[in-house]
């Protein structure tokens, strides 16, 4: 036992007067701003005009929100909220008397956020004017600093937890049991600090590839296919998935490794798209 890491932090960062920052939203906060700096630099070494960048944050903001919330209540608990749609977009839940409390966005799927995101970047460049394709690529590279952020988030809050395992660097995750298990939001963030890496090191190779659509198929197949995978050192988040040769994970999962691999290797729709 003494080989595994225990792992027991407290969900609140720090508190401010009554009111209390948890790790797990500091973390999305902090994942959002790094994407958003670095977004801006590739915006100013591309010569976009500042006017056209400035939309950008509150899109990519709402669509990430909106999309995670809506696409773990419909993908993950559908019985639970379609007979509670307002527990969608309130972040409180109501206890077994009735009162409620608040309690943040408990429930967030990444490929709820994924296609949030994309629908955001569509209605930005409605607005903007800027090529759909530019902009896909450009968030595309930066966007797995914000899936670490929020990764990490998931490990301060004990949750998504892994398959118990007797490997030396398994996680003791205190607050849900004594078992050592897989720490798979930490394989999830290393993998996604190491694709950022490689898409920052690709677009220094190869800049003029922005606006082909290879770096947002580069960000979705490397994402996806590692999800597929590290999905199979994860505990499954709701029952019904228990009886599923695949869980719901790797399952939505496919269709963007598909739609990535479509978009790297030159699409005629990609093309059309880059061309306009």
């Amino acid at each position: 036992m003494l080989a595994f890491i225990t792992w027991n932090p407290d969900v609140i960062a720090f508190s401010i007067g009554p009111l209390d920052v948890r790790w797990y939203g500091l973390c999305w906060i902090v994942g959002l701003m790094l994407v958003y700096m670095l977004e801006h630099r590739l915006y100013k070494e591309q010569r976009i005009p500042e006017e056209q960048f400035d939309p950008l944050f509150m899109y990519c903001f709402f669509g990430i929100l909106i999309g995670a919330r809506l696409g773990h209540c419909l993908f993950y608990e559908p019985d639970y909220y379609l007979t509670r749609p307002l527990q969608m977009i309130l972040p409180a839940r109501p206890d077994a008397a009735g009162n409620w409390h608040f309690t943040g966005y408990e429930g967030l799927a990444s490929h709820g956020g994924t296609l949030g995101l994309m629908l955001a970047l569509w209605l930005f460049v409605r607005k903007t004017g800027l090529n759909i394709m530019r902009v896909l690529d450009n968030i595309a590279i930066v966007t797995p600093v914000c899936a670490c952020a929020i990764r990490i988030g998931n490990l301060m809050n004990s949750e998504i937890i892994g398959k118990p395992t007797d490997l030396p660097w398994a996680f003791v995750f205190e607050h849900v049991d004594q078992l050592p298990r897989h720490p798979g939001q930490l394989y999830e963030a290393l993998c996604y600090a190491l694709f950022f890496l490689i898409h920052w090191a690709c677009y220094r190779l190869m800049p003029r590839r922005v606006g082909t659509g290879f770096y947002f198929g580069l960000c979705l197949t490397l994402i996806f296919t590692a999800r597929i995978f590290i999905e199979y050192t994860k505990e499954n988040q709701v029952a019904f998935e228990n009886g599923m040769p695949f869980n719901m994970g790797q399952l939505l999962s496919v269709p963007f490794v598909l739609l990535g691999l479509y978009c790297m290797f030159g699409g005629r729709l990609c093309k059309k798209l880059a061309e306009k």
